[in-house]
């Protein structure tokens, strides 16, 4: 991974075998960053990605392997009272199945690098996002205080 910083905006490139939000969270921990957003794109090897059951109260996780080009990557990074990151993405994926093109998208728990990926990463100006607990889902939102 390498980066660079450009006015307020930071350039993420994740090399073969990279875990991008790894390199994200890397990034945003090294700079300071507290709450920001992101999105790129890439051709990746694997991804987790996970889609949330209601009833169930917790996430399905599908793998994914081989050639996955990253059509889409959006994501958000927060931190808790206590400093700790988080973070919150979604992505969509093609392949090939066979003869076929597909698509395959939802809520991302890993996804590592194949050949490259670029990642915008645009750190929140003149506040901080917060990160609150929902005990409804188990999971964290926005705290826009």
């Amino acid at each position: 991974m390498d980066y660079r910083k450009y006015g307020e905006t930071i350039y993420i490139r994740g090399d073969r075998g990279d875990e991008i939000i790894g390199c994200v969270l890397e990034v945003c921990r090294k700079e300071g960053i507290q709450s920001a957003t992101f999105s790129g794109i890439g051709g990746c090897s694997e991804a987790r990605i996970q889609t949330f059951i209601p009833e169930q109260g917790a996430f399905e996780t599908q793998t994914l392997r081989g050639m996955l080009e990253l059509v889409s990557l959006t994501g958000s990074v927060n931190t808790d009272d206590e400093g700790a990151y988080y973070h919150h993405t979604h992505a969509a994926f093609s392949f090939k199945d066979g003869e076929q093109h597909r698509l395959a998208a939802g809520h991302i728990q890993s996804i590592t690098v194949l050949y490259t990926a670029e990642i915008e990463l645009r750190p929140v100006v003149g506040g901080n996002i917060k990160r609150k607990y929902d005990p409804e889902t188990g999971t964290g939102f926005w705290d826009l205080r």
